[in-house]
């Protein structure tokens, strides 16, 4: 039989009576469910201290494994007061030169009682406020679209719609009016693809900086939706947060859309896409607008010269290293593991060391910051992307 929830001493305890009585400890163990091992161990227990031997024993560690000697604890408090600009590889290696004796502890541990006694200046977290590029003024089809998503509204179903919306910007030309479920980068690059092959490429695309056209919290605010749009060439623009009429051809034409589609809204996506699509049809082709002289749409607009043939690739020859980026944003270089961003995912970086222990990333023709072989993150260099942005050349 099993040891009893309800009284494990009890059990214990006619387990050693029997045993003391001359049963065999085999048959015992056999009979109350236990090892041989357990048997010997409660009998163990029992010899050295007595009935006591038979209670239940704390688990708990005698001493943590990061758990220091008070002494040692004192000492590391003492020279970070002595130094008080000094960090814990600085305290560890004092303390191995003072006292070769003893054994140091890791600078972790060392960091760690710093905290712990309040020694340590904590950082503040770095926020990316977003700002505005450089706006170009675009004077010819294909030098500048504008995408945007329409805020969202809720379908007779009591579903919400996100319209993604593209246009371009000299001819307002409508690329694409889309229903869609979420402001997901899967699906805005879907749409953002299906328009690249139709139309061709642009020079540069202009948005907010919400999701999915900017990360709030990457490097340089950068999206994967934003980072593909580099590789392929096209240059992105950021209208200042706040400020929607540095779009305002785009949305002057949400508000159009608006009036047109959505009042009443469709009974589901499918019906939504249908009134879109129409919507698309009639602003393009057969709608008059002042700006154009009266003329629609499509008779401005022609297609771009830079047809999409999908990504380019990259090659760094003037680097020492490429390295593709791991699917959660890291760099691995010499064994080590280096933060960079996960809007970098599947791309190539290269990495050229330009002083000892000092590494510089870059990507595509931009230079994003550098890491030494003791942080594991990447140190960002003033924004690349602003206010500014120069892509690399398609060719």
């Amino acid at each position: 039989m099993p040891w009893k929830e309800c009284n494990v001493i009890d059990e214990r305890l006619q387990f050693i009576a029997r045993l003391r009585d001359g049963d065999k400890m085999s048959e015992l163990c056999r009979e109350f469910g236990i090892s041989r091992k357990t048997g010997y161990k409660i009998l163990n227990r029992y010899n050295d201290v007595g009935l006591e031997g038979l209670t239940d024993r704390s688990r708990r560690p005698y001493r943590h494994a990061n758990q220091l000697p008070q002494q040692i604890e004192d000492l590391i408090v003492s020279l970070k007061q002595e130094k008080p600009t000094w960090g814990a590889p600085k305290i560890m290696e004092r303390l191995a030169r003072r006292y070769p004796d003893i054994h140091t502890p890791a600078i972790s541990t060392i960091h760690a009682i710093l905290d712990r006694h309040g020694l340590v200046k904590h950082r503040k977290g770095r926020r990316n406020r977003a700002t505005g590029t450089t706006l170009s003024i675009a004077r010819q089809p294909n030098e500048l679209w504008c995408a945007d998503f329409k805020g969202e509204f809720m379908l007779a179903d009591k579903r919400y719609c996100y319209p993604l919306t593209i246009s371009d910007f000299a001819s307002r030309y409508l690329f694409a009016v889309e229903a869609l479920q979420s402001t997901r980068e899967s699906t805005a690059i879907t749409v953002f693809e299906r328009a690249f092959n139709e139309f061709g490429l642009p020079q540069a695309i202009r948005t907010d900086n919400g999701v999915p056209f900017a990360s709030p919290n990457a490097l340089f605010n950068l999206s994967k939706l934003s980072v593909w749009w580099l590789r392929l060439g096209i240059q992105i623009e950021r209208i200042k947060p706040g400020n929607p009429q540095q779009n305002g051809r785009h949305e002057r034409m949400h508000l159009t859309l608006k009036q047109e589609t959505t009042k009443p809204a469709g009974q589901n996506f499918l019906q939504q896409q249908a009134k879109f699509d129409d919507f698309i049809t009639e602003y393009n082709t057969e709608r008059p607008h002042q700006a154009l002289n009266m003329q629609y749409p499509a008779e401005r607009y022609i297609t771009s010269s830079r047809p999409y043939n999908g990504l380019p690739d990259l090659d760094y020859p003037f680097h020492d290293k490429t390295i593709t980026v791991t699917t959660c944003g890291r760099i691995c270089f010499n064994r080590r593991k280096i933060n960079l961003s996960q809007v970098f995912a599947g791309q190539k970086v290269g990495i050229k060391q330009v002083s000892e222990r000092i590494w510089l990333v870059t990507f595509m023709d931009y230079d994003l910051g550098y890491f030494d072989d003791t942080e594991c993150r990447v140190e960002p260099l003033e924004s690349p992307f602003g206010p500014k942005v120069l892509p690399m050349s398609p060719e």
